[in-house]
């Protein structure tokens, strides 16, 4: 987001706009997607709400105080509190490493929020009390259960209209040769041919 100088200001106009062409041409060598928003009957509050809100990882605004000190301004939408100015030397390489960062660290928080998300050796009437008493949708509750299952399409529609619970997927990591050898599946009794992983869909 480009903060232009005054109108009279000829000289800032074209630093501005050397600035804004070198660090485009940087952030694009890098592999980056960059989006100038240079309107000028937008409001510059109203344009970092609207790129927020969109979803936009990384705001770089740039404006003639900045490009006087060499530098401008990073915000990003998660991970990283409250904003940062970065050298326009190192901006695109900074960019990069930023969004590396913020990559990883929502994965991760993802991956974590999966793995302390998901039931096991649970009954089914665990799960369909569970379900019913809507404790699993409280954020962070936990809405998966893994649980031994034999492949039955009629059951499966049962349990469904019983607690609107469908098999979300069969994990791979869990279904691998012998590993549901020996377990009963958790709504029939009956010998398990998978490990499945049911929840609600919203």
């Amino acid at each position: 987001v480009p903060i232009e100088p005054k109108k009279s200001d000829v000289e800032g106009k074209a630093a501005m706009n050397d600035a804004l062409d070198t660090l485009i041409a940087q952030l694009k060598a890098k592999g980056l997607k960059v989006k100038v928003d240079d309107r000028d009957y937008v409001r510059n509050g109203a344009k970092y709400f609207e790129w927020e809100r969109k979803g936009v990882p990384l705001r770089i605004e740039l404006g003639p105080r900045d490009i006087a000190k060499g530098s401008c301004v990073f915000k990003y939408r998660a991970i990283k509190e409250g904003k940062e100015f970065i050298s326009l030397e190192s901006a695109a390489e900074e960019a990069v490493k930023g969004l590396d960062e913020m990559q990883n660290e929502l994965f991760e928080a993802a991956k974590d929020r999966l793995e302390n998300g998901i039931n096991t050796d649970v009954t089914y009437d665990e799960m369909r009390d569970t379900l019913e008493s809507d404790e699993a949708g409280v954020y962070p509750g936990a809405g998966l259960y893994l649980v031994p299952w034999k492949c039955d399409a009629g059951n499966e529609d049962k349990i469904k209209e019983e607690c609107k619970a469908t098999i979300r997927c069969y994990p791979i990591d869990e279904n691998k040769e012998g590993m549901v050898e020996g377990k009963a599946c958790f709504y029939s009794g009956e010998p398990a041919t998978h490990m499945a992983l049911f929840g609600r869909a919203f």
